[in-house]
């Protein structure tokens, strides 16, 4: 560095070019790329909250367990019933008749809960709720 310039890596000093880009814009932007520059952050630092925003956490949740789903549960029953969504602690599951709903809902509910709740925890399975669907 010499007299306060510092050179770029072709020979052009920094402010020179800033200068010249100045020119051909028409306007002086520095300041602006100054405060576009203190505000950049690294990807990084912005992945999670954007992962949170999106909710791919809870779409990841609500795909695992739709496969657990298939080899936890008895077949007979994951024919006319399957997982559809996961809210505040619900899953959601749809049934594919009213007759298999009665079924489920009276003889294999508890089963079932116990079942997830052992695999996911109780904090992320707390009830389920059948819906013919």
């Amino acid at each position: 560095m010499q007299n306060g310039i510092r050179p770029k890596k072709d020979g052009v000093p920094a402010y020179a070019q800033r200068r010249v880009l100045a020119q051909w814009r028409g306007v002086d932007l520095t300041d602006q790329e100054k405060t576009r520059a203190d505000r950049a952050r690294s990807v990084g630092h912005m992945l999670p909250a954007l992962l949170k925003h999106l909710g791919l956490e809870q779409r990841r949740s609500e795909a695992e367990i739709a496969k657990v789903w298939n080899h936890l549960i008895d077949p007979s029953i994951t024919a006319h019933a399957q997982p559809t969504g996961l809210r505040k602690g619900t899953l959601f599951v749809n049934v594919d008749s009213s007759v298999w709903l009665s079924e489920i809902v009276r003889y294999r509910r508890k089963e079932i809960l116990q079942r997830l709740q052992h695999s996911f925890g109780t904090e992320m399975i707390q009830r389920i709720s059948f819906r013919v669907g």
